[in-house]
């Protein structure tokens, strides 16, 4: 009985290059690279794209801008009383970043007491909202329409009709943005969405900036991923440091914060005399300007100024 032979395996020669198998794993392992640059490249598009329209969340919670940290800080400053000669200093209450963890959010501010005409701002609410009904109407005439919706919470004296209305009448204006021919507004009450602006107790806005890590302390508004979170208090009384009348505050805070949704950074004055930016941070100080709430003028000329980086 002959003796069988194991088969041994084929080498492969130690010159001639590779296989056709080798080849095509080199091939892959050099794609790698050039993928991830190009995945990189395009998220980093889209975060330019976006501009300050934060719409993507990290470890849960949404993402906040610098330019949102920064109006939420100044507005808080501007909120608190100057010390007193001699006194201490107190700890700076500058909002958290956005990847900082929230700092437990201080009592609300006592309940606003209510005068024949002047909404009840209550202290907190029970953090759910009503949202608007929308007649899928669209105002401005520019290809990009940014879908929004406007909620109210529960239990206060603001019909969401009524504050949807006016925040379509700020974005419907000849002066708003509109005016770019670039963008359009439709308010929705169902179904995707660009941004929603939200009218809220001072404690539910604590509540929400804080699980974004933003410090409000029951005083300001702030804007956080897609959410325009407006202080009751804010909407009914405006700010003590906006000089001009509550219909224009209200206009700013949205004029203000839909633009940054566009793409839109902080501008600062730019000369004496001359209309504040909407993209401006007035409540700083106008620093030689008059106080306005629109980003155009009446005859379609851009109320800007430079660049604050």
């Amino acid at each position: 009985m002959g003796r069988s032979t194991a088969r041994q395996p084929q080498r492969r020669p130690a010159s001639g290059g590779a296989g056709p198998r080798s080849r095509a794993r080199a091939r892959r392992r050099r794609r790698r690279p050039v993928r991830a640059a190009l995945a990189g490249v395009a998220f980093g598009a889209v975060l330019l794209g976006a501009g300050a329209a934060v719409a993507y969340w990290r470890e849960g919670r949404p993402v906040v801008t610098d330019d949102q940290a920064r109006d939420v800080a100044d507005a808080l400053d501007a909120t608190e009383p100057p010390a007193a000669p001699g006194a201490a200093s107190a700890p700076p209450s500058a909002a958290q970043s956005g990847s900082a963890s929230a700092s437990p959010s201080p009592s609300p501010s006592p309940e606003v007491s209510p005068s024949p005409s002047v909404i009840a701002v209550p202290a907190t609410g029970p953090g759910t909202f009503i949202t608007a009904r929308a007649d899928g109407t669209t105002v401005g005439t520019g290809s990009r329409v940014r879908r929004y919706k406007v909620l109210v919470e529960e239990g206060i004296d603001i019909r969401p009709s009524e504050a949807a209305a006016e925040i379509s009448a700020v974005l419907a204006d000849r002066r708003g943005w509109t005016r770019d021919g670039t963008n359009s507004f439709r308010l929705v009450s169902s179904g995707s969405y660009d941004f929603v602006v939200k009218i809220a107790t001072p404690g539910t806005v604590d509540e929400i900036c804080g699980a974004a890590g933003l410090l409000t302390r029951g005083e300001v508004n702030c804007s956080v991923g897609t959410d325009v979170v407006v202080n009751l208090k804010r909407w009914v009384l405006g700010s003590p440091e906006f000089d001009g009348p509550l219909g224009d505050y209200r206009a700013l805070i949205v004029n203000h914060e839909v633009g940054h949704r566009i793409g839109h950074g902080h501008e600062t004055c730019p000369g004496p005399g001359r209309p504040a930016p909407a993209m401006m941070q007035q409540i700083k100080g106008l620093k030689g300007c008059v106080a306005n709430a629109w980003p155009y003028d009446r005859d379609g000329g851009y109320l800007g100024g430079p660049s604050v980086p």
